[in-house]
């Protein structure tokens, strides 16, 4: 059986959790994002497709250094 997408999970966190709040990404969020979309150790294209836009919506100033930094590992790690 072919894991399930957890695209529209991710999608409803960073509407209620991650952007409602602040407009940003701390750490916590983050690493929440991460697990959604690393649940079934892998991440389809429908996930790809909303992290990069997640991510893009972010700038280096407006994130913690840190943050920023796992971001952009994670982003290279899974090809976003």
């Amino acid at each position: 059986m072919p894991a399930r997408s957890r695209a529209s999970d991710i999608l409803r966190y960073s509407f209620l959790h991650v952007f409602a709040n602040d407009k940003t990404i701390d750490a916590n969020e983050l690493a929440m994002l991460e697990r959604l979309a690393l649940e079934d150790q892998k991440i389809d294209e429908k996930e790809r497709i909303i992290l990069r836009n997640l991510f893009s919506r972010v700038t280096q100033t407006q994130v913690a250094p840190k943050v920023w930094d796992e971001i952009q590992l994670f982003r290279a790690k899974h090809g976003i």
